[in-house]
């Protein structure tokens, strides 16, 4: 697995490097330039959707059963992770389920919010992608562009579906053996026995009023996405209308979910944006420079979502190590307050040695005793 990751990433990075390449590197630099302060607001747009998906994964849950800031700041945790580790883009979701184990969140019901929310997120995005299939065909025709992404849609429903279905009973043992790839050893048991793991995950899918609205609010915020492109586009000279912004990021985000296997997605959004970008006229070095802004999001959000893990797992190993510490004083204070019992010899006779006295009457008596 890490070969075949290894391999693809060498792929991507000759094909990013191809591509700026025969664009020109002073042309793209130009357009990065141009693009000013609508790479920060790029940066804030990335933000504010990372934020509203955490909001989505909050819903899942039962009433009262996680607060809403664990769930914002995990997932800037896991859009870290799946952004910027080599992980095939679910690992930091694996992370993320753990860690809300940590914070008063059952297990069972952690991992199950994650497989929940990860559904809503692959299902609003299959809707997201449609949106913008419909739109490109309203506005450029049936070209190949569409009849690709149309075929990608129709491989896509299916495994879609499948994903569903192992998270049904049929699909027991592979999420077990997804919890011990991803989790290796006793930490996959933070999830819970996997019957009340199928239970949680009954329960959530149960509540169709919060299954809807995590679906709407996902929804919503692959819209919110739409920012960075039209914002982008705008700053570099190149505006366009929100329904073309809406196709390009609506079908270069499944580019980007079609590349799962290549870390970062490296190659493919950029080929996926130059294409997409040159159905309303708008130049390579233009795409590219979009595709740049597009990565210094994923820096923007993700590197402080990996100091935030770094900074949790170190709070939490020092949490364990305390318990450590503290369990043989534990140990030292029950075994002083225990009291000995006395010997018995036989059910009618006892004998206890005496105690030392240490009150001032007992010495008192012993001396005129004596």
């Amino acid at each position: 697995m890490k070969r075949l990751t290894t391999l693809a990433s060498i792929a991507g990075l000759c094909t990013v490097v191809g591509l700026f390449m025969s664009s020109g590197l002073e042309d793209v630099s130009a357009a990065v330039m141009s693009a000013g302060w609508g790479a920060a607001l790029v940066v804030v747009a990335r933000v504010a959707a990372v934020a509203w998906a955490g909001l989505g994964w909050h819903v899942v849950f039962p009433a009262g059963a996680a607060r809403l800031s664990d769930c914002v700041s995990l997932r800037f945790v896991r859009e870290g992770i799946n952004t910027l580790l080599p992980v095939a883009t679910v690992g930091g979701d694996f992370v993320g389920a753990r860690l809300m184990s940590k914070r008063g969140v059952p297990g069972a019901m952690a991992g199950a919010s994650m497989f929940v929310d990860l559904m809503t997120q692959a299902l609003t995005q299959l809707l997201f992608t449609v949106i913008g299939l419909g739109l490109l065909v309203l506005i450029a025709g049936d070209g190949p562009i569409a009849r690709t992404v149309a075929g990608g849609l129709a491989v896509a429903v299916p495994a879609l579906g499948a994903f569903y279905l192992i998270q049904r009973r049929a699909g027991h043992r592979i999420i077990q053996g997804l919890m011990t790839r991803f989790a290796s050893g006793r930490e996959w048991r933070a999830f819970g026995a996997i019957d009340q793991l199928y239970d949680s995950l009954r329960r959530m899918y149960g509540n169709h009023r919060r299954f809807l609205s995590a679906l709407v609010i996902h929804l919503a915020g692959w819209v919110i996405g739409t920012l960075e492109v039209y914002v982008g586009l705008h700053f570099m000279g190149y505006p366009v209308d929100f329904a073309q912004a809406l196709v390009i990021e609506s079908l270069a985000q499944a580019v980007r979910g079609a590349a799962f296997a290549v870390p970062g997605a490296l190659g493919a959004q950029e080929g996926g944006l130059i294409a997409l970008c040159g159905l309303f006229n708008i130049p390579a070095e233009a795409a590219l420079a979009l595709s740049l802004v597009k990565r210094f999001a994923d820096l923007g959000v993700g590197v402080p979502g990996l100091l935030l893990w770094h900074r949790i797992e170190a709070k939490l190993t020092a949490e364990t190590a305390a318990d450590a510490d503290r369990e043989p004083e534990a140990a030292i204070g029950r075994t002083a307050k225990m009291v000995p019992q006395p010997a018995t010899l036989g059910p009618f006779y006892s004998y206890a040695p005496p105690r030392m006295g240490s009150r001032i009457g007992d010495g008192e008596e012993l001396k005129k005793c004596a």
